[in-house]
């Protein structure tokens, strides 16, 4: 892919969440293959090993790109290095051979990125003064049409939901305000449970700003999550509830953050990932047992709460194996098929609402009660998924259809 970055406007351009616009590129081309051909052209700029300086840097805008386009000879994604692109957007225009426009927002706000094919160059306003009147130009003479929205492949299998692509003007403070809180919501998955939903995010939006003013690495958070959930099994294990169910708290929260602060810094990594969803799949059965020996119930292997604990992280171990087919054989997680998979998983038995169960119980003073019902609405929900994936995997007309298709284009 040949990616052209007008870098003339740079110098009063507003970086979100602290990353300064061209470094927010670099770090989203940086995933791209090795073989991108980048050039920054309209002003000197460093700091991106590897990117070629273009020529021309007193030309305008216009006369640069006919430059650019027709030394590559090949189709060129143009980006203004002062906007905020959705890193999904520039790959899904490095496939492109055609010329297309994708654009965002209105007047000063509307930004656009554009693919462009050599054919074009003299359909190119040289004297154009950035990449709106390009775009506006080639729409205009029928050089270009707008980017296809239904064949931008808009699901993210992180969040569990389809998101439009977005490239944003950050043309103030304000703005900047703005596009932080945007896409600080847009992160959330599409499905979760009620209090990473609608509890947590007061406490976890100031702790993304902190994280990402301060230049926390979102695996620093990461590792404090990992502490504060195996703090808690000793301490529920000793009957030590409050402090257990503090840890707990602190870190369900943190385990939102950690992942906020990996996209929206593009800072992610395969260590950080495998840390956060380790972590999500292994401690529970500790916290599990931990909450039946806090009980009394691991006196030997003959107490009712031990048969109990047993009970419960088999439903638990078995529900995840159940969602991993699920999803091997949907393509998708499970809880992103219909509405009503996204509105169960907000109370199914998963991590928050399940220690949230559990607290209340024993605030009141029904501890064991609480721990039997936190077993049995996991089993339920180890029957839930099981059907919901044996319907929407084998059994549903939609499934049988799509297969019938699929054997007769063969």
């Amino acid at each position: 892919m040949n990616l052209w970055i007008d870098t003339s406007g740079l110098a009063a351009a507003e970086g979100l969440f602290g990353i300064p616009p061209l470094e927010r590129l670099r770090r989203t081309v940086g995933r791209l293959p090795q073989s991108d051909h980048v050039i920054l052209s309209g002003g000197r700029a460093t700091g991106w090993a590897g990117a070629e300086q273009g020529p021309d840097e007193g030309a305008p805008l216009g006369l640069r790109l006919r430059r650019a386009l027709g030394q590559a000879g090949a189709p060129v994604v143009a980006i203004d290095g002062s906007n905020v692109i959705d890193p999904r957007l520039i790959r899904f225009l490095g496939t492109l051979g055609q010329t297309c426009v994708a654009s965002r927002g209105e007047g000063t706000r509307r930004a656009v990125a554009l693919t462009l094919d050599p054919s074009v160059i003299e359909a190119i306003p040289p004297d154009a003064r950035d990449l709106r009147e390009v775009a506006n130009a080639l729409t205009a003479s029928g050089h270009a049409s707008p980017l296809d929205e239904q064949r931008f492949p808009a699901y993210i299998d992180k969040l569990r939901r389809s998101l439009p692509y977005w490239v944003h003007a950050v043309d103030g403070p304000q703005t900047r305000r703005e596009l932080e809180r945007q896409m600080f919501l847009e992160n959330y998955k599409g499905s979760t449970d009620l209090l990473t939903r609608w509890v947590y995010p007061p406490l976890v939006w100031p702790l993304t700003q902190f994280c990402t003013r301060f230049k926390v690495h979102p695996n620093a958070v990461t590792m404090l999550s990992i502490v504060l959930a195996f703090a808690a099994v000793p301490l529920w294990a000793h009957g030590q509830w409050l402090a257990g169910f503090i840890c707990a708290y602190v870190m369900s929260v943190l385990d939102s953050v950690d992942g906020k602060v990996a996209r929206l810094t593009l800072t992610d990594s395969k260590i950080g990932n495998t840390l956060d969803h380790g972590l999500d799949q292994v401690h529970p059965p500790f916290w599990y047992f931990a909450w039946a020996f806090g009980l009394g119930g691991l006196a030997d292997m003959s107490d009712p709460l031990f048969q109990t604990a047993v009970a419960f992280v088999a439903f638990y171990v078995a529900d995840r194996l159940v969602l991993r087919v699920a999803k091997r054989r949907l393509g998708h997680a499970l809880h992103s098929s219909t509405r009503l998979d996204e509105q169960a998983r907000s109370i199914i038995a998963r991590r928050n609402i399940t220690m949230t169960v559990m607290a209340f119980a024993l605030l009141i003073g029904a501890g064991h009660a609480g721990f039997v019902f936190v077993t049995v609405w996991q089993g339920l929900t180890l029957a839930w998924h099981g059907w919901r994936g044996i319907w929407l995997g084998f059994l549903s007309p939609e499934r049988a259809g799509k297969e019938a298709a699929q054997a007769s284009s063969r």
